[in-house]
C-alpha cells in the first residue's frame, strides 16, 4: 500500500536555501520586472540611488526593530556567507598573540575554531564531539582574558540548538545563520552576530552583521580595506556593490515577520511545528532521535529509522508525496526535517501523516 498526501503539492524542508513566504516570492517576482513603479527592474537599479537606499534603510530599520537594538550597534549587510565571517570575525578581533575561545558543538563550529587558528590563539571552550555533537554541552572553560566567546546557536547539520545562552564577562559572538529571528532573543547579549540570510531572512548571497561598535580597533593587524568591519561601517554596507537583489529579498521578509507579529509570533510557530514533529517521532518506536531531548533543534529535525534497511524506502516516500529536501547531512545521514520561519504547519502535518502511515506498514 503507497502512502497518499490528501493534497499532492510540494513541502519544502530544504535546509538552505530554504522555504521563502509567498507574498516576498510575489513582490520580488514583480519588481524584477518593474520596481516600485520606476520601469526598472530591481536587477538594474543602482545601488547608490536613491530606491536602492530606501531598501537597504528599511532593511537595517528592520533588523534593529526585531532585535530590539541600542545606540551602540551597528547593521551591515554584506558578501560572502556565514563562511566568510569564519575569517573575518578573528581578522577584525583577534590578534597573533591574543585567545579567543570558541564551542565546537557541530561542523560549522568546528570550521569557526578551524579558520580562527590562522590568526591568533584560540581555545575549546566546550566540545560535543564525545557524542557526535548531539548535545549542547553546558559547562564552559575558557580563559578570563580571551578576546571574545564564539558560539554557534543552532547547528543545522546535527539538529542541536542552544535554547539559553552562557553569560560571559567577555564579548559573546554567535553565528545564528540558522535561527535568526526565529524567537525572541536578548540579542543585546551579544557582541556580534553573523546569519547567512538564506534560511529564515531571505536568499543566498548576503550576510547580516550585527556589531557593538565598542569592540572594534582594539588590535594591532592591518586589515584589507574590504575585510575592515569599520569601513564598512563608514561605508554604510556600500564600499562596493552590495548583492542588491539578495539584500531586497530580505527586506521583504524581514518586514513580513513584522506584519505577521514579529518575533513573538515567530517563536510561537517555530515551537508548535516542532513539537508536532518531535512528540509524533517520540510516538513511534520505529524511528529514533540521537539528540538529547532538551537540546532539540526547533529548526532542523535530525532522526533515523530503527531498521537501517527502510531508510531509502522512507526516503523513496517523502519523494512520491512531494516532500523536498529531508536527506540528511551527508556525514550524519538519516532524515532531517528543516522547519524555518515560513514553512506553514501543514508541511509539518504532512510529513507527521506519512510518519505515522509508514510506521503501521512497517512496525
Amino acid at each position: 500500500m503507497r502512502f497518499q498526501a490528501i493534497e499532492m503539492k510540494l513541502h519544502n524542508f530544504n535546509s538552505g536555501p530554504s522555504i521563502l513566504p509567498q507574498q516576498v516570492l510575489e513582490q520580488a517576482s514583480k519588481s524584477i520586472f518593474d520596481f516600485n513603479n520606476t520601469g526598472l527592474s530591481i536587477l538594474e537599479i543602482g545601488h547608490r540611488t536613491s530606491h536602492f537606499q530606501e531598501v537597504l534603510q528599511q532593511a537595517i530599520g528592520s533588523v534593529k526593530n526585531l532585535m530590539q537594538l541600542d545606540d551602540s550597534y551597528e547593521v551591515l549587510f554584506l558578501h560572502g556567507g556565514a563562511t566568510t565571517q569564519f575569517m573575518q570575525v578573528p581578522m577584525n578581533l583577534l590578534d597573533v598573540d591574543q585567545t579567543a575561545a570558541y564551542c565546537d558543538n557541530g561542523i560549522w563550529g568546528s570550521k569557526a575554531l578551524k579558520e580562527a587558528s590562522l590568526f591568533g590563539n584560540v581555545v575549546v571552550a566546550a566540545s560535543s564531539a564525545d557524542k557526535n555533537h548531539t548535545y549542547i554541552p553546558k559547562n564552559l572553560v575558557y580563559p578570563a582574558s580571551a578576546n571574545y566567546l564564539h558560539i554557534t546557536t543552532n547547528n543545522t547539520v546535527e539538529g542541536t540548538q542552544w535554547h539559553e545562552y552562557p553569560d560571559t564577562a567577555i564579548p559573546l559572538i554567535a553565528d545564528m545563520s540558522s535561527d535568526i529571528f526565529s524567537r525572541p532573543t536578548n540579542f543585546n547579549k551579544f557582541s556580534l552576530i553573523y546569519a547567512g540570510a538564506q534560511k529564515n531572512m531571505g536568499a543566498a548571497g548576503v550576510n547580516l552583521v550585527v556589531i557593538k561598535k565598542n569592540i572594534l580597533g582594539k588590535i594591532q593587524r592591518r586589515i584589507p580595506t574590504i575585510m575592515s568591519y569599520q569601513k564598512h561601517i563608514e561605508a554604510g554596507s556600500l564600499m562596493n556593490t552590495p548583492p542588491v537583489f539578495a539584500v531586497y529579498v530580505s527586506m521583504l521578509t524581514l518586514k513580513w515577520i513584522e506584519e505577521e507579529g514579529g518575533l513573538t509570533e515567530m517563536g510561537r510557530r517555530s515551537k508548535e511545528r516542532s513539537n508536532l514533529l518531535y512528540n509524533t517521532l517520540d510516538s513511534l518506536p520505529i524511528f529514533k532521535t540521537t539528540v538529547a531531548k532538551e537540546d532539540r533543534s526547533e529548526m532542523n529535525a535530525v532522526f533515523f529509522i530503527e531498521n537501517e534497511s527502510l531508510q531509502n524506502q522512507f526516503l523513496e516516500e517523502c519523494k512520491k508525496a512531494g516532500f523536498i529536501g529531508v536527506k540528511g547531512y551527508r556525514t550524519v545521514g538519516g532524515v532531517r526535517v528543516s522547519m524555518y520561519n515560513a514553512l506553514p504547519l501543514s508541511s509539518v502535518e504532512a510529513m507527521t501523516d506519512l510518519l505515522k502511515w509508514f510506521a503501521n506498514q512497517h512496525g
